[in-house]
């Protein structure tokens, strides 16, 4: 009976012995390759500068008339595409979520008459005159506390002197850009 049992230990340590070594074999020969960094890196947030007067400080950098200056309405109209989900920009265009946008240079804010502004909107008054829409675009709900927009706003100053020259070309009689 002992070699009997040396028999079945030797079978048993022999094949595990057997897998271990197929297993460091196959490996070796199929070794994995790292797939890379799974999903995508986030924006790390900006350091507000000094003073803590966050997007508005940052607009302040440069004047807007001097970014109109050498603003490209073709920029604009490829930035302006992200607004296309909820604005339309042809002459007598629909509204959708939000109102048609042609002419909205030197218009009164809510001039739209059967489109339904929030009273926020309609209670702030006056014509979007190039400061007004510049400061609209950097943070509307900041802008326009109560407004029913639902976008972030566009941070670059630059792009948004580019959506405002577009939205300028989108007028039959433009106000005149203001001097530099």
């Amino acid at each position: 009976m002992n070699i009997e049992t040396n028999k079945i230990a030797g079978a048993v340590f022999g094949t595990l012995l057997f897998v271990v070594g197929v297993n460091v074999a196959s490996s070796v020969v199929f070794s994995p390759k790292k797939a890379g960094d799974a999903g995508y890196a986030l924006p790390v947030p900006q350091e507000e500068p000094a003073g803590g007067a966050g997007a508005q400080a940052q607009a302040a950098v440069e004047p807007l008339p001097v970014l109109l200056a050498s603003a490209d309405v073709n920029k604009g109209q490829s930035a302006a595409r992200k607004c296309a989900a909820c604005h339309s920009f042809e002459k007598g265009g629909p509204n959708k979520v939000g109102p048609n946008l042609y002419g909205v240079i030197g218009a009164v804010k809510g001039h739209i008459p059967n489109f339904n502004y929030s009273a926020a909107l309609k209670g702030k008054g006056g014509e979007w005159g190039y400061e007004d829409i510049n400061q609209f675009l950097i943070n509307p709900k900041g802008y326009i506390p109560g407004t029913i927009m639902a976008f972030a706003g566009v941070p670059s100053a630059n792009e948004r002197a580019d959506i405002i020259a577009y939205l300028r070309s989108l007028n039959d009689n433009p106000p005149p850009l203001p001097a530099p």
